[in-house]
């Protein structure tokens, strides 16, 4: 019986691999990043894509993979569900397609996949964090409010939090990033732009209000500091990095901070 569990698992090799992995009754599926010479105890990222999207994509768009080449961590893809292996969502909360009316457990599956890279390598469960476009950044906020236990921190991109109750008490630190001007993801919330090639529509929430929710949490100062501006002819809007601080209260890792772009 343990030879046949060895054999179930393969030790993976540097580069990409795609896994499958049975959960809540469906077959899931991942991919996996392992740069050369990767570090025992290496940290680990779990990057989301967007919604009507696949792990495949989300790993050629973020380009991450040469940085964890050359950072010497591991980046893992997993893909959510829907129609077939490309327009897929995750159940965020609220958003996005028939994930949330399905109940689908993506916190679970996301605790499954790293509980499943971790037998093929090996991983710092301390340096453990999560990060996401759109419909994946708003899932890297259910990450941070339903399993806290797992992640060190966050950094959304370009979706804010879609929880319809929000009751975390474990601090969590958050940087942020999000256009003003984003037409779909609307940075002051309500309804965005369809998604390609459909005629469904998302309602975002407004993402300071959002954020405020967690710079209670973390205690942070509730005015923000503007960090650092940068000007740009092109640009409608001036990008500005706004720092809420750290505060008193301590995370697993370090001083929580939440940090807006």
């Amino acid at each position: 019986m343990f030879a046949l569990t060895l054999l179930a698992v393969t030790v993976l090799s540097a580069g990409s691999h795609h896994i499958e992995l049975p959960f809540g009754g469906l077959t899931r599926s991942y991919i996996v990043h392992v740069p050369p010479h990767a570090p025992a105890n290496a940290p680990l990222i779990v990057n989301l894509h967007g919604g009507g999207s696949n792990a495949a994509q989300q790993e050629r768009f973020s380009g991450m993979d040469a940085l964890a080449d050359r950072e010497h961590f591991i980046v893992v893809y997993p893909n959510g569900t829907g129609r077939g292996e490309q327009m897929l969502v995750w159940n965020a909360g609220t958003c996005c397609g028939a994930a949330p009316a399905k109940k689908i457990d993506d916190v679970g599956f996301i605790r499954a996949v790293i509980d499943d890279v971790s037998k093929r390598v090996s991983i710092d469960r301390r340096r453990i964090f999560a990060t996401g476009m759109s419909n994946g950044s708003m899932m890297t906020y259910r990450l941070a409010a339903e399993a806290p236990d797992l992640f060190a921190a966050v950094a959304p991109v370009a979706g804010s939090m879609v929880l319809m109750n929000f009751h975390s008490t474990h601090p969590m630190p958050i940087m942020h990033f999000h256009s003003v001007d984003d037409p779909r993801a609307l940075y002051g919330g309500g309804l965005g732009l369809p998604f390609p090639g459909t005629n469904s529509r998302v309602f975002h929430q407004p993402v300071e209000e959002q954020l405020h929710k967690w710079i209670v949490v973390n205690g942070c100062r509730a005015a923000p500091k503007v960090d650092q501006q940068i000007r740009e002819k092109r640009e409608p809007k001036t990008p500005e990095r706004l720092r809420q601080g750290s505060s008193s209260r301590r995370a697993r890792a370090e001083r929580p901070w939440c940090y807006g772009s």
